[in-house]
């Protein structure tokens, strides 16, 4: 028995992206009842007086007329600072470096703009990430990788729960992303040429640093070799380097040592002190394990339940990586490496995958760094 989609609502967060055009179009074609809504999270005007978000909302008023559906704005910037953008900022002041987009998909897309998805009686959510669900007969979701392994988004998803899952579609999960280009082409989408978003969620592309310093006061300070403890040059400010980092410090190779590049190795907050070190292989850029918080399994895992053996990634697109992961009393997780890790970073998530499936995660609150005489 054939089921009939045209009882089936669907609202489609549209970005005015090629993904979430395609998207509403494959939903629609399957016959569903379809409606693409625009968010506006944040006053995007740039320091030029250029407002993508303006463009990008006619983008998506272009496509719906094109697919031949309703399209409605909403407007969460409130709700967007509050939930994403001041948590954003206050793990920068604590020197460390956030990802909003993990933030941004609980609090807001799979949060207010669920809510008010239900309000206009959709059954579903769709979105245009790389991603795919998978329900159990006993109504459990799984969410399981996109089918692009590039593209795959997964790690911006893990924070979701049962609840959100439950009403979440990714129709182009399955697809790779030439394919999605490739039906925007042929579909004659206004949307099928234009080029893929990157920066923060919904703030977009802009000089980061010109950006920062608008809401965060820098202050400068001493860059110092981790190893010698000389001085090699001034920081502009703690909040503007991240742990690995190589680019935009500013020392190169020196013509000291090794020659070889510098990288940002700790942050010391209290003294506001950056400390670098020469080569990507040395010791004080490694961990062994780390400590994450605000874990989300999702699917609950009972609290008996041993250590789990796993891959995870600690960046979007790394590689995985084997783990084991224990819980511990207070909610927290440990999770130890099998072989050493380079810049693990306090604030970003940690991910964690049983094969195609996407297990959960947390935020990396601390980590434990190999000791200074074991190699690497």
């Amino acid at each position: 028995m054939v089921k009939n989609n045209a009882n089936t609502r669907v609202v489609v967060g549209m970005s005015g992206g090629v993904d979430s055009s395609v998207t509403a179009l494959l939903l629609k074609q399957q016959g569903y009842d379809v409606i693409g809504i625009f968010m506006k999270n944040w006053d995007d005007t740039d320091e030029f007086g250029h407002c993508t978000a303006e463009e990008d909302s006619e983008d998506v008023r272009r496509v719906c007329d094109q697919i031949g559906i309703p399209y409605y704005t909403v407007n969460f910037e409130r709700q967007y600072y509050d939930k994403v953008f001041s948590y954003f900022l206050d793990e920068y002041k604590r020197g460390r470096t956030p990802n909003p987009d993990v933030m941004c998909n609980r609090e807001i897309k799979f949060g207010d703009f669920l809510n008010k998805a239900l309000e206009l009686n959709a059954d579903y959510l769709a979105t245009g990430h790389y991603a795919r669900v998978e329900r159990d007969a006993d109504g459990t979701t799984r969410l399981l990788r996109g089918v692009d392994g590039n593209k795959d988004q997964t790690y911006f998803l893990s924070a979701l729960n049962q609840n959100q899952l439950a009403k979440a579609m990714f129709p182009i999960g399955h697809l790779p992303k030439p394919e999605v280009r490739r039906i925007a082409e042929e579909a004659g989408l206004y949307t099928a040429k234009k080029k893929d978003s990157t920066g923060v969620c919904f703030i977009g592309e802009r000089n980061f640093k010109e950006f920062l310093s608008g809401y965060l006061p820098a202050k400068s300070g001493d860059m110092i070799d981790i190893r010698t403890g000389e001085k090699k040059g001034r920081h502009d400010g703690l909040m503007y380097y991240t742990l690995g980092q190589r680019q935009g410090l500013g020392i190169g190779g020196s013509g000291t040592g090794s020659g070889e590049p510098w990288f940002v190795a700790e942050k010391d907050l209290e003294r506001n002190i950056l400390y670098v070190v020469q080569g990507e292989k040395h010791v004080s850029l490694y961990s062994e394990s780390l400590i994450a918080t605000d874990i989300n399994w999702i699917v609950p895992r009972g609290g008996s339940e041993g250590p789990l053996r796993c891959t995870a990634k600690f960046r979007y697109r790394q590689p995985d990586q084997g783990v084991t992961v224990t819980l511990r009393n207070d909610g927290s997780a440990l999770v130890n490496f099998d072989t050493p890790q380079k810049a693990v970073t306090p604030g970003q998530a940690v991910v964690f995958y049983d094969g195609e499936q996407c297990l959960g995660g947390g935020t990396i609150d601390v980590v434990n760094k190999v000791p200074a005489d074991l190699p690497v």
